[in-house]
């Protein structure tokens, strides 16, 4: 569904905002109240609202008549009261973002923001924040994107429909050893929060490093693999300084 509605109310009112001083405004203005309770009273005059208050933690209001409208914030207090009321309606609202192709569920318009969701069912689709996404289609009817975890993998948006946890799973469970000395585990792929490669003792082990964005392209001086990322060469290991050393000691081999 559609996140919620934007609720708009104009008229000639006077705003009165009170903390710890209190403001008075009076003239034809346009109040938007946000999904998240946000409130924002415009005049004609620049961009900034003349009054605002966010993230309220209560907002009621009264249609008895002109409206009125209190929205609460620990001590602010934002009061709106209509002597000519123009306007009260609530419009659907969703997350705006980039175009990145069509729903296959309703033919909506599907965009990315924090995700990937549709503007007209609201159906959504969590990915990676570095996840590129392509034109090519999956046979869901979704758009597919390519990641890069130690590979570039290339899935669907819909982790139910192609798991890009089991992709990288497949390619690099237990496919290094645990750096601890004295561990004879391996790393496991894991979800905790992101993926990470993990040790399989744990709790008795609790190494893991959280898997980088980027593409395996070594092996680091500590034994790790090294990562080739937007910003250069790294290891696995973000607290890893040996990077360069192994770097210099394959030049010297070569």
């Amino acid at each position: 569904m559609i996140d919620d509605a934007i609720r708009v109310l104009a008229g000639d009112c006077t705003v009165i905002a009170e903390d710890t001083d209190r403001s008075e405004y009076r003239g034809r203005v346009t109040t938007i109240v946000k999904p998240d309770n946000t409130v924002l009273v415009h005049d004609i005059d620049g961009y900034q609202p003349v009054a605002w208050l966010t993230r309220a933690e209560s907002v009621s209001s009264d249609r008895a008549g002109d409206f009125t409208l209190v929205a609460k914030k620990d001590t602010q207090t934002l009061r709106i009261a209509a002597h000519q009321q123009e306007g009260f309606a609530h419009y659907p609202a969703s997350a705006a973002g980039t175009p990145v192709g069509t729903c296959p569920n309703c033919d909506g318009a599907l965009v990315r923001s924090s995700g990937v969701h549709c503007v007209d069912c609201g159906e959504r689709y969590g990915i990676p924040s570095d996840a590129t996404i392509r034109e090519e289609r999956c046979d869901c009817g979704l758009p597919r994107m390519r990641v890069e975890r130690g590979l570039a993998f290339d899935v669907c948006l819909d982790r139910g429909c192609e798991s890009l946890d089991e992709a990288v799973r497949e390619a690099f469970d237990r496919e290094w050893n645990c750096p601890e000395p004295g561990c004879d585990g391996d790393l496991r792929i894991l979800r905790r929060g992101g993926l990470i490669a993990g040790c399989e003792h744990y709790p008795d082990c609790d190494t893991g490093f959280a898997l980088p964005a980027g593409i395996v392209d070594g092996d680091c001086g500590c034994g790790l693999p090294t990562f080739e990322t937007g910003t250069g060469a790294r290891c696995l290991d973000a607290t890893c300084g040996r990077v360069g050393e192994y770097r210099v000691e394959a030049g010297v081999d070569d």
